[in-house]
């Protein structure tokens, strides 16, 4: 497949989860996906976590910043929001709204995602929904994060 095929793909696979519709994966991705960050083989393993981050946050919505492809794989950076709704890795729902950065590198093997890599900044999340502090010396060390 072409680069633009293969960001095409990911493009489509964005507003899958945008929509929360994951029967589009099912076209998107392999069965035997396999997801790098969170150790997960399996198509049906990955539409199980997705939809613990949708019950969490019902409106997540994710906004492609950058894309770029090369030989097999594309490159994503997006912008992603949601309010915290739904229970999160065992924390209560607290209304707060989240926003974030991550960047994902997808490997794609005959117009499927077969496998991934992804890096976003939990910590930033988690302190944004009130699960952790900064302790009084990581206030002064990091004045911007209050």
């Amino acid at each position: 497949m072409s680069l633009e095929e293969n960001k095409a793909v990911v493009r489509r696979l964005v507003e899958a989860f945008n929509k929360h519709d994951l029967s589009l994966l099912d076209e998107l991705m392999a069965l035997d996906y396999f997801d790098h960050r969170h150790q997960l083989r399996g198509l049906g393993s990955y539409k199980q976590l997705l939809t613990m981050i949708f019950n969490a946050f019902p409106d997540y919505n994710e906004t492609i910043e950058d894309i770029i492809a090369e030989d097999d794989k594309v490159w994503i950076r997006d912008t992603v929001t949601g309010t915290h709704k739904g229970e999160y890795h065992g924390l209560a729902p607290t209304g707060k709204k989240i926003k974030g950065e991550l960047v994902a590198i997808l490997r794609i093997v005959d117009g499927k995602v077969v496998e991934g890599w992804e890096v976003s900044d939990m910590l930033h999340t988690l302190k944004q929904i009130g699960a952790i502090r900064y302790t009084e010396k990581g206030k002064k060390l990091f004045p911007e994060a209050e």
